[in-house]
């Protein structure tokens, strides 16, 4: 390999060629990685982590609330004049924390999506409810016993099946963003060698007078980190619009409520740290691959 050419002072030619570290674009690196493709690309993935982000934090909050109702049951008292009797009855009886009858026009509402308008009204008469909270290791088969002519709903077998199927749906929530990060970091490194490929004479003049290998990759890497970072960030601000319009839709949202409001009652605070996190783990995927991909690429130079 020819020896690379240096002053008196041993200082390496690319050097007195003034090839600075600051601002100075050297080796045409804003011209060899566009900026628009690459905003675009890591933005619609950020997009898309942050929705599957959202989902998470959603599925993981509506399976602690179903995990936290294991314990609790419902109680069915087909007489309501006999609702007195089974109060005591259940105050009374072992490992039951908690007994509450609920408001009749609580389970008219819970009943209208099904029979519509004034449930109350359709010529049946409804059961009277008790939601009962058991200590833990209560058995409800014991409490049935308790509470003769009564009929006692448990809630834990179809919540297991429930916390099942939101395990699952965590579980592909947090695949979706990891897929979601191996192709940024595909576009990245895609973008990058089609900007070495359209500098190559330029880089292989700069490398051969001396450049070193972390020197042109630091280039590429600070251009790539920076795009990816303002593309992740472009990405979370599309999603925001789209996760207000879900909040809007949960909370049933009247002209003039406060969706900001709304918003941070409904959004646990670890999606907001995550959503602040997308464009700083975007930044970081974009400079370090860029920095893998151009490093491998300057080794195997003649």
């Amino acid at each position: 390999m020819a020896e690379r050419p240096h002053n008196r002072t041993g200082e390496p030619a690319y050097r007195r060629a003034r090839v600075r570290r600051g601002r100075a674009d050297d080796l045409g690196v804003r011209r060899a990685v566009s900026g628009r493709m690459l905003l675009a690309l890591v933005g619609a993935m950020a997009f898309l982590a942050a929705l599957a982000m959202a989902g998470l934090a959603g599925a993981s909050a509506l399976a602690g609330h179903w995990r936290a109702a294991g314990d609790e049951l419902t109680v069915q008292v087909p007489d309501p004049a006999m609702l007195g009797r089974v109060m005591a009855a259940l105050l009374a009886a072992p490992g039951v924390v908690e007994a509450r009858a609920v408001d009749p026009a609580a389970l008219e509402a819970a009943l209208e999506p099904w029979l519509g308008a004034g449930a109350g009204r359709v010529g049946l008469a409804l059961p009277a409810v008790v939601a009962v909270r058991l200590a833990p290791g209560t058995s409800a088969e014991a409490l049935a016993a308790a509470v003769p002519g009564a009929s006692v709903e448990a809630h834990e077998p179809w919540l297991r099946r429930l916390a099942a199927l939101l395990w699952r749906l965590e579980a592909s929530a947090a695949a979706v963003v990891g897929v979601v990060g191996l192709v940024a970091a595909a576009v990245v490194a895609v973008a990058t060698r089609a900007g070495l490929a359209l500098r190559r004479e330029a880089i292989e003049i700069v490398h051969g007078l001396g450049a070193t290998d972390g020197f042109i990759a630091g280039r590429f890497a600070r251009r790539a980190g920076r795009l990816a970072g303002w593309g992740g960030l472009l990405g979370v601000l599309g999603a925001a619009p789209v996760l207000a319009g879900l909040v809007a839709t949960g909370f049933e949202l009247a002209p003039g409520r406060d969706m900001a409001e709304a918003a941070a009652r409904a959004v646990p605070p670890a999606l907001w740290a995550g959503f602040a996190a997308v464009p700083v783990a975007a930044g970081m995927i974009g400079w370090g691959t860029a920095q893998v991909t151009v490093r491998r690429w300057l080794r195997r130079l003649p």
